[in-house]
């Protein structure tokens, strides 16, 4: 038994050092297309290799279609593009049933045609411009991994993963989504302008004329088997115990939650965010070459994963408090308190 386990230590010791330099490798190839936004990549990889799905939200014009079909291309993944527009119907996204004819029976049948939800990769694109109840189709493939025709399901191929972009809400044309669709998310990740430098950077590499191909780093089968080690990762029972007090003071509710939250906040966050926020530490670790969650992880992930299950009120929202005033104010206040 024990020499299994000593076997087991060392086999996850050598998927470390093969995740970090497939890290180094991927974000290489990466930098073919993409300038900057290396903050936006990392949580874009965290949220991959922990099974989270990931909410891009930024002006158009970022990158942020480039960035997530440059990411399938080097993971060597299925891709599918989904543009949500206001007239886009759920079986748009799942498929639908279609009348076929048996060439040699000659007899006619329904056959399920599957939508272009059936990929590893799916990028939602604009998905704040088409109403809630077509958002609402990708809740149970998010969720589930499955999709269900006329009470037959059929199972999305993992790893499946949902890569969507979204455009601020006082855009033109944009519809807020739904709560329940937005906890589906594991990130909400900021895509901001980029830097000066940077902006020299794209103009020239875009109206240069040459555009290297992006080669595969990880095949479907090792994103899984890292998917596996990622999970058996260990957390300290005080780790645990510290992002389940993190989550619980987001609840103006709460007896111990600070008093800008109660001033300040709503709805705090549910469950799935604790969940979520250990899950994605040990991404953080491995990624960056430990096997084991630090309180850096959880503090660095705060942010993406509660910005978006947090609930403003209106006091805040007139004084121009932002989500992320809070998150960061939250996090300095349970650390004196740890």
């Amino acid at each position: 038994m024990i020499e299994v386990m000593e076997e087991n230590a060392s086999s996850d010791v050598l998927a470390v050092e093969k995740l970090g330099q497939a890290r180094q490798q991927i974000n290489l190839e990466l930098k073919k297309s993409i300038v900057g936004m290396e903050e936006v990549i990392d949580q874009v990889l965290i949220a991959i290799f922990s099974r989270g799905h990931v909410l891009l939200e930024g002006v158009p014009g970022l990158a942020k279609t480039l960035l997530i079909n440059s990411i399938a291309d080097s993971m060597s993944l299925s891709f599918s593009r989904i543009q949500f527009t206001p007239d886009l119907m759920p079986s748009d996204i799942t498929g639908t049933e279609i009348l076929r004819d048996d060439p040699e029976s000659g007899a006619r049948e329904f056959v399920f045609a599957k939508g272009p939800i059936f990929a590893n990769i799916v990028l939602a694109d604009e998905i704040n411009r088409t109403p809630p109840k077509t958002q609402a189709a990708l809740l149970e493939a998010m969720q589930e991994k499955k999709v269900t025709a006329r009470g037959v399901e059929y199972k999305l191929e993992p790893p499946f993963f949902v890569l969507a972009t979204q455009n601020p809400l006082d855009q033109e044309g944009t519809y807020s989504l739904p709560e329940a669709q937005l906890d589906r998310f594991m990130f909400k990740v900021h895509v901001e302008y980029p830097t000066l430098a940077e902006e020299v950077a794209i103009i020239n590499s875009v109206t240069g004329g040459v555009r290297e191909t992006i080669n595969s780093v990880l095949s479907s089968e090792e994103i899984i088997s890292m998917q596996d080690m990622i999970r058996r990762v260990p957390v300290a029972n005080h780790l645990v115990e510290y992002s389940a007090k993190l989550v619980r003071a987001t609840r103006p509710n709460e007896p111990e939650s600070p008093q800008f939250i109660k001033d300040w906040i709503s709805w705090g966050c549910g469950p799935r965010a604790g969940l979520n926020l250990v899950s994605a530490a040990k991404a953080r670790a491995v990624l960056n070459g430990r096997f084991n969650v630090a309180e850096e992880d959880i503090n660095a992930l705060a942010l993406p994963i509660f910005r978006h299950r947090l609930g403003l009120n209106f006091a805040a929202m007139s004084d121009g408090i932002t989500t992320d005033r809070v998150i960061k104010e939250l996090v300095e206040a349970v650390l004196v308190e740890a």
